[in-house]
């Protein structure tokens, strides 16, 4: 599983037209905004069945997802930090997730899904 979501700039303007690059191949998600620097990858066996049987993006609003994000964002990163407490294996590296930048609605909505999935796959509970 590689999964990361960086942001590099202030600006806090962008909006799902911004985002340049979006490809999926197998299981892998890509999506990339050079505009404000950022990409997201998950590489995760499933998710993409999965995620079709979830509601649509049309059905959460981005203030929801962004606020859910920062919370799930945050107890994540918590637990890559404390390595001795959490799997190794699952908590690989920290997701920088800034609340200064606007991703637009579709990079919230997959990194919220991801969250979903990966709490039922491994059965974990952030």
């Amino acid at each position: 599983m590689i999964f990361g979501c960086g942001g590099y700039s202030n600006s806090s303007s962008g909006s799902e037209q911004d985002i340049s690059s979006v490809a999926k191949k197998g299981d892998t998600i890509r999506i990339a905004n050079d505009s404000l620097e950022y990409e997201i990858i998950i590489i995760e066996p499933g998710f993409n069945n999965w995620l079709v049987t979830q509601f649509p993006e049309d059905y959460y609003t981005q203030g929801f997802l962004e606020n859910r994000n920062r919370f799930l964002v945050a107890e994540y990163n918590r637990r890559v930090l404390n390595a001795t407490q959490h799997p190794r294996d699952l908590y690989i590296q920290q997701i920088d997730y800034r609340d200064d930048i606007n991703y637009g609605k579709e990079v919230n909505y997959l990194l919220f899904m991801y969250f979903k999935y990966f709490q039922q796959r491994y059965k974990q509970k952030l």
